[in-house]
């Protein structure tokens, strides 16, 4: 550690700390723009002058210089910095005249008023005059897609959208061209950016030049409501606050959560706000004559009551979709096995998961934090930029720290930092396995393996054996004490608490593709889906299908009868992230219309189907939820899993099948009900699909 005196105070920091940094463990305030602490040092901006005792007469960059770099005092005392002094004073006043010469002052009109680092350095270190009085110079906007909007002459030429997109998206489409006066930030193509990442520049840009385009004049900060939630469109869980004004959503920003997300969302995470307000089911329906039809709810119970009662316990069925919580998947656990029937499944797609193996043969178990520990990533069956674009950035990041190496087995796809491409299949994956070639020689002896699989490998009928496979690459010999490297990335938010609290077939049960098949055959007469959309629906035959859900999606199309639900930002929910974390999403807004939570829904039809739920609030839920499960009480926390599990998985083997390795994610941005039902999702996809086209050329 070294000592430094920061306005009189003494403190102890780390020789590598910036002034700035020292700054502020010492409480000093220092304003910036170019600076972020998760970008590399640009020393653009030179807001953030201070002066320094026996340095050069002038202020110095604070983000630029390191604590290491000063000179003690003539008797060896601690270096000495000022961030309060007449020099410094004078130097911001001076930056900041320099900063609005050209900027429009258009403060009125910009979506970035009420949250503008410029309008609030402007105020504390700025002056009530300019001494320029030349016209101020126009930059034409730029168009880089549907997401972000661009205005040009706010430009302050801070690079922090530069230096994100080159360095966290690992896209090099944004840079700086010309000098001087000439400078200007902007696409080298003129075409929209292709990162999923993208939307975070509007987070980091410090002014207005880059906002929200399907935001823009929407709202103000101050007459939203904020609410802190766990984003749902992938397993990641990444934490977010959802801003919303009356019983509508108006955008979705993150939080800081060093665990998970650091700070960063997908731009489906961002933008699919407005997906919550279309095509929403308000109320429900029954299918009459072949035709869905308005309904009261005491109807549609009633219509749902007659047909449970006319079969038997083991020809109903449910199924969990992808967005479903923890809540009402114990909910309808219990109802169905009061019903007397074993056929529940979470796996929407027949991921070989079971948790009777254990937990550690379904979560990644090396945590998401834990990339940056790896020496060696294998990839097998997935594409996480598209599967799980924020824990992409994580493994870039790993990648940019040097010392690592990443292997990718299946499909060939730019993961935006540099892999060993192995091969397509399941060949490919024994011989890694078994040590043969370079990147097999590198995993043997690695230290802290980490080997992705993914839910489209898994899904396959040799899953199981896929599955086993990457649990003996982990548990072989020479690994670190405690380090367990297998990490199954999951693309649905609900699948990990579904495993945790059992939903999945009981003894005897059938599992999804028994129950659509049965259903098919007519084997299966009731069959319940919560929120399942990501099924054959054609394949039912003719089983009466009850659909629980927020959408007209391909569940709610098939429906005989549609109960209409919460979205997950309408109701307080428990959701399980890919790596084991107990999150809660909380409510920001009310449901549409007569739509009620979904275990409220299924509290009701338990009582008219005879088979009354024992709880009457979400609070008794909860408990009796806690009561079975103690580890979901842990909120934040991820239950230790075993090593011996994946020991023991590692020795179940299995044969395995030809054919090459597919990703669970074709399009990234349309994989759930509220994503298919956003207009702004519908157009990245467009373009997404229009230059894909264009590479094959």
């Amino acid at each position: 550690m070294a000592k430094i005196i920061v306005d009189g105070i003494e403190v102890d920091v780390p020789p590598e700390f910036t002034l700035l940094q020292a700054a502020e463990a010492a409480g000093a305030e220092i304003p910036r723009f170019c600076f972020h602490e998760r970008l590399s040092v640009a020393g653009n901006c030179r807001m953030c002058l201070v002066e320094v005792k026996g340095g050069p007469p002038k202020p110095q960059a604070s983000c630029a210089m390191n604590v290491r770099d000063l000179r003690p005092g003539p008797n060896g005392e601690p270096p000495v910095m000022f961030t309060k002094s007449p020099m410094v004073k004078k130097a911001r006043e001076g930056v900041m005249e320099f900063l609005l010469i050209n900027h429009p002052l258009d403060c009125p009109i910009c979506d970035q008023g009420g949250e503008c680092d410029l309008q609030d350095q402007a105020m504390a270190y700025g002056v009530d005059k300019n001494r320029f009085a030349e016209n101020k110079r126009a930059v034409e906007d730029k168009y880089i897609g549907p997401l972000v909007k661009t205005v040009m002459t706010r430009c302050i030429h801070c690079t922090r959208c530069v230096r994100f997109t080159t360095e966290v998206a690992g896209i090099s489409e944004l840079g700086l061209i010309g000098r001087g006066e000439d400078a200007e930030i902007t696409t080298y193509l003129e075409r929209a950016l292709s990162s999923e990442l993208q939307g975070n520049v509007i987070d980091l840009c410090p002014v207005g030049a880059l906002t929200s385009k399907p935001y823009a004049f929407q709202a103000r900060p101050w007459e939203l409501t904020k609410t802190e939630s766990i984003d749902v469109m992938d397993a990641v869980g990444s934490s977010i606050r959802v801003d919303s004004r009356g019983r509508e959503v108006m955008r979705i920003l993150p939080r800081v959560n060093e665990a998970v997300n650091e700070e960063w969302i997908s731009d489906k995470t961002r933008f699919v706000w407005d997906g919550l307000r279309t095509q929403r089911l308000d109320r429900p329906y029954v299918r009459q004559n072949g035709r869905l039809v308005g309904a009261s709810w005491s109807e549609a119970f009633a219509t749902i009551a007659e047909k449970v009662g006319a079969t038997v316990g083991g020809r109903i069925g449910a199924i969990a979709g992808d967005l479903a919580a923890v809540e009402e998947m114990f909910a309808l656990k219990q109802l169905m096995t009061a019903l007397g029937s074993g056929n529940f499944d979470v796996r929407q797609d027949g991921a070989a998961l079971d948790p009777s193996l254990g937990r550690a043969s379904y979560v990644f178990n090396p945590t998401i934090a834990g990339i940056e520990e790896a020496d060696v990533i294998l990839i097998v069956g997935s594409n996480p930029r598209r599967e799980a674009a924020v824990l992409n950035s994580r493994i870039r990041k790993r990648w940019r720290m040097g010392g690592v190496r990443i292997g990718l087995i299946g499909e060939m796809a730019d993961l935006t930092y540099p892999h060993d491409y192995l091969g397509a299949g399941a060949e490919t994956l024994e011989s890694v396995a078994a040590g043969e070639g370079a990147f097999g020689a590198a995993l043997a002896a690695a230290k802290r393996p980490i080997v992705i699989v993914g839910q489209g490998v898994l899904a396959r009928a040799d899953g199981a054996a896929v599955l086993a496979k990457a649990a003996a690459i982990v548990a072989a010999p020479g690994r670190d004490a405690g380090w367990n490297g297998l990490a199954v990335l999951h693309t649905a938010a609900s699948r990990v608490g579904g495993l945790d609290i059992g939903f999945v077939p009981a003894e005897g049960g059938m599992g999804t593709a028994a129950m659509i098949r049965a259903a098919g055959e007519g084997r299966l007469d009731v069959l319940f889906l919560l929120g399942a959309d990501e099924i054959d629906m054609a394949a039912l035959g003719q089983s009466f299908v009850v659909y629980i859900g927020t959408h007209g999606d391909a569940g709610a199309h098939r429906a005989d009868v549609i109960l209409p639900a919460a979205a997950y930002t309408e109701k307080s929910g428990t959701y399980v992230n890919t790596e084991g974390r107990v999150q809660l999403a909380n409510r920001a807004t009310f449901p549409p219309g007569e739509a009620r939570e979904d275990w409220a829904v299924l509290r009701a039809l338990s009582d008219v189907l005879g088979r009354r739920l024992p709880f009457d609030s979400l609070n008794e839920l909860r408990r009796a939820l806690y009561a079975a499960h103690p580890h979901l009480a842990a909120i934040d926390q991820i239950a230790p899993a075993t090593f011996s599990t994946v020991s023991a998985l590692a020795l179940s083997g299995g044969w395995f099948n030809p054919g090459a390795f597919t990703g669970a994610v074709a399009d990234f941005y349309l994989t759930n009900p509220i994503a298919r039902a956003s207009a702004v999702m519908a157009e990245c996809s467009a373009l997404a699909a229009g230059r894909s086209a264009q590479a094959a050329e």
